[in-house]
């Protein structure tokens, strides 16, 4: 007898609670795509690009959490000079001194999980054209600890 298991629950099983943000036109800004509240662990985070980004583009994403000091997740990596087209994936290891990687259907994603504190996480854009849907998974560490879109 063959059970199927729902992917959704799968995914959850696997990599915790998923949720989304659509990041809007990118703009020279520093915007916030999630709100953190409590202790989580992120286990998988990266975007989808949903408008071609086709001009210069210093890009990152960093956690600035409610107490302490704002801490870049990966660093800033031009992924607008050579374009990022429409559907490329976007992904980081989580090592803060890696650049972002992006590819056509696949780039890497987390190599391990990251602890985060209560605070926002953020994008960090200097380029003025081009959208980003943002996945994100995460563990509660704390029983009341969440992330929402911000």
């Amino acid at each position: 007898m063959s059970v199927w298991t729902d992917p959704a629950d799968l995914r959850k099983w696997a990599l915790g609670i998923e949720v989304t943000k659509a990041s809007g036109t990118l703009a020279a800004e520093t915007k916030a795509l999630f709100t953190v509240s409590g202790r989580v662990m992120v286990t998988s985070f990266y975007g989808v690009v949903t408008t071609a980004i086709t001009v210069a583009n210093s890009f990152k994403l960093q956690h600035n959490p409610t107490t302490g000091a704002t801490s870049d997740l990966v660093a800033a990596t031009d992924i607008g000079t050579t374009d990022t087209p429409i559907g490329n994936v976007v992904g980081f290891s989580g090592v803060k001194t890696a650049s972002i990687v992006h590819g056509p259907g696949s780039a890497p994603t987390l190599t391990a999980g990251l602890v985060m504190t209560a605070g926002s996480i953020e994008q960090v854009s200097a380029g003025t054209d081009g959208a980003i849907t943002w996945y994100l998974t995460y563990v509660p560490l704390d029983a009341s600890a969440t992330v929402v879109a911000a």
